[in-house]
């Protein structure tokens, strides 16, 4: 499985990389984690809970950050175990730059899977992947304070304003006719 993604942070580059660095906000951000410890420097461990369709496990892990570009990115390599649910392994690049409204993170990240869960499918597994992706980083941007709520809402709003825009003129229409 391969994944890429993109997130713009309105926050200071160097801020961003010492909260990818803080084991407290990684645990807080990760979905299902129950325990986020850094053993070294470049060494982590943490246990995570997941259910990707009628799965549900524990899976406890290893992650080891090298090429280490303070303030950039690193690459991190990690595998995990969820006993009888299998296991998955892989990595990542992850790059921090500068951008006008703050830092923009990118990876790009590569995994493989064993057990049962790679019996449930990929099309299940990537979706599940995705939205555990989408869920660290929304809560790892909020942690930024309001501009990323901010830049999320013109997404959502102008649909709903332009339809109640629309209701209200159908409106009017109606009563002129």
């Amino acid at each position: 499985m391969d994944m890429v993604g993109s997130y713009d942070i309105p926050a200071p580059r160097q801020q961003v990389w010492l909260a990818l660095n803080d084991p407290e906000v990684l645990k807080a951000c990760l979905p299902g984690c129950q325990s986020f410890e850094k053993t070294s420097d470049t060494d982590m461990k943490a246990a995570v809970v997941m259910k990707i369709g009628p799965v549900k496990a524990t899976f406890a892990g290893n992650v080891k950050l090298s090429d280490i570009e303070p303030a950039r990115g690193y690459r991190i390599t990690g595998e995990g175990s969820g006993g009888m649910a299998g296991f998955a392994k892989g990595g990542a690049v992850v790059r921090l730059e500068d951008i006008p409204v703050g830092t923009r993170l990118t990876y790009e990240a590569k995994a493989d899977i064993g057990g049962k869960i790679a019996q449930l499918g990929a099309r299940l597994i990537d979706g599940v992947a995705k939205k555990m992706a989408d869920d660290f980083f929304g809560a790892f941007s909020a942690r930024f304070g309001p501009m990323e709520a901010v830049a999320a809402e013109p997404a959502a709003k102008p649909g709903f304003w332009s339809w109640l825009i629309g209701l209200w003129g159908w409106m009017v229409g109606t009563k002129a006719a």
